[in-house]
């Protein structure tokens, strides 16, 4: 394998429709109140892909310390387990992702911000504990991802301080309703991240890797899916249902088959392999379900 292909795969491409659902829905909803600003959503996308592969590589340095990635897991081909990368490489990796995602984040906030103000102070230190997050996960002593609280950072970094940290810089103001669509977003994300434990519990079991998912059962992690996915829905229509009319729903109706299907899969299908692919139709599907909401924008 070259080291290209070796990088782009670490990079885990796959992830950043989901990372970049969180600015799309923030945005969405900042231009449903004529408040939407172009450069906020360029930035903001740049930091949050800067931190979404922070996180990838970070996740792939902490299971290899940890021996979570090994011959038994199902998914991608992970590259420090595999010997292709080495860990004082990824490590570099890391540092760099995190340079980028600064750079990218503070020149966001003089995009959204004028002159200085502790508004940005405030954004600055969320971008941190965002960087902290991604790192802690899997890396670090006693990492939360380890202790089944994956979810929960996951619920509260793709959703709420995504989505509605998003809105603010484009608005510079705040209303409570946005924790709506925020809590969609982070339902959705949660979901995915559901997925990706129910595919890996035999393995994370084995490596003392304690996920939800490892502590409830395949059976109640499937139902948990259930709820979470449920939820976000729930949550996107009350939102509407304050701003807008019933007949406003109609467009991100049609992304609600893929859902229905990607619950049935996660009920009816104990194959490991064939749920990596649900990971990737789920962010996909969050995706579509953004674009789809942005049309209610202009009825």
């Amino acid at each position: 394998m070259s080291n290209l292909k070796a990088w782009v795969i670490s990079l885990r491409l796959r992830t950043l429709p989901l990372a970049l659902s969180t600015i799309l829905m923030g945005s969405i909803v900042a231009a449903w109140q004529n408040m939407f600003n172009d450069q906020v959503l360029l930035w903001a996308a740049l930091t949050t892909l800067f931190l979404q592969i922070l996180s990838n590589l970070a996740n792939d340095y902490g299971d290899a310390v940890s021996g979570a990635d090994n011959d038994t897991r199902v998914g991608p081909q992970r590259m420090i387990q595999s010997g292709v990368i080495s860990l004082s490489q990824m490590k570099t990796a890391i540092i760099i992702s995190i340079l980028l995602a600064l750079i990218s984040g503070i020149t966001l906030l003089f995009v959204a911000f004028d002159g200085f103000q502790w508004k940005q102070l405030l954004f600055l230190i969320l971008g941190f504990a965002a960087i902290a997050a991604a790192i802690r996960y899997t890396i670090g002593k006693n990492p939360y991802g380890y202790r089944g609280l994956g979810d929960l950072y996951v619920f509260i970094f793709f959703g709420l301080l995504g989505v509605a940290g998003t809105w603010f810089l484009h608005t510079n103001h705040w209303q409570w309703e946005v924790l709506l669509p925020a809590a969609t977003i982070g339902f959705f994300s949660a979901g995915v991240l559901n997925l990706n434990n129910i595919r890996d519990i035999e393995s994370d079991r084995a490596s003392q890797k304690i996920t939800l998912v490892v502590r409830m059962g395949r059976q109640a992690a499937a139902w948990y899916h259930l709820a979470l996915l449920g939820s976000g829905w729930l949550t996107f229509i009350a939102y509407v249902l304050l701003k807008a009319e019933l007949a406003h729903l109609w467009p991100i109706m049609l992304s609600l088959p893929l859902f229905i299907r990607n619950i049935w899969v996660t009920f009816t299908n104990r194959k490991a392999h064939q749920l990596d692919n649900e990971l990737r139709n789920l962010a996909l599907s969050t995706l579509f379900f953004v674009l789809l909401s942005a049309v209610t924008v202009f009825l």
